[in-house]
Parts: structure tokens; sequence; C-alpha cells
């Protein structure tokens, strides 16, 4: 059956502190990890939390990448949605864990808007 999207749901553990609780290098990161991915960047919103952690979430043509941090544990979790066929979801994920300096990541993959059999997608990649 046909899908609208992509959405990968990411465990990254064994990151480092100073990455993990510096809003501006997540950020920057997961820009990259977008581009890395082949989508195209609308906005981004980030935000720090005291007294550690980051969330945020990057808007892409394709859908979205987002993020929450726990510095101290060095645990970052995110879901990375794409929509349409350009854009590999599982490139940002790697990308991800390799800037966080990781140890492990686990992800599983969720087909999202499957489509019955006939049916024409509309509107964001079709």
């Amino acid at each position: 059956m046909k899908h609208l999207g992509r959405h990968v749901l990411a465990e990254i553990h064994g990151c480092e502190f100073d990455i993990l609780n510096n809003m501006e290098k997540v950020e920057e990161i997961m820009v990259k990890a977008a581009l890395e991915a082949g989508a195209e960047v609308r906005e981004c919103v980030f935000h720090r939390f005291s007294p550690q952690g980051v969330s945020g979430v990057v808007v892409i043509s394709e859908s979205h990448l987002a993020i929450h941090t726990w510095p101290e544990l060095g645990y970052a979790a995110v879901d990375v949605f794409t929509c349409g066929d350009q854009v590999d979801p599982w490139s940002a994920c790697n990308y991800l864990t390799s800037c966080f300096c990781a140890k492990e990541m686990t992800a599983r993959e969720v087909k999202r808007g499957i489509l019955p059999p006939g049916r024409l997608a509309s509107g964001h990649d079709s």
C-alpha cells in the first residue's frame, strides 16, 4: 500500500553532555541533519531549559525533525518525519548520532498516511 510519509523515532544514547546542552549547537546539527537527508529547511524553533536540556523543531518542506535532550543522561529523543520519496530520514538520524558523539542509536520506522489501493495522494510532496 502507498504511504504519505516515513516517521523514524530514534533513541540516541551515550551522547556528549556539552553538545546536548548547547542550544545553538543542537540547532546547527539538526539543520545540517535535515540538509544531509535532502530536505528543504523552512523554519526552526529551539528552547534551552534550566538547568539543562534543549527542545527544538526544524520545519522542512517535507515535514519536520524534532528533538528533546537530557544532557545529564547523555540521551536525545529524536523524531524525523518526511513525506515523499526524495528525503531519507535514516540519513538524518545517522548524522545526528555521529555529531552527538553517541555510543548507541536505536530507532524504528513507522509508515504514516497509509492510503487504500487506488487512492491518490495530494498535498505536500505528491
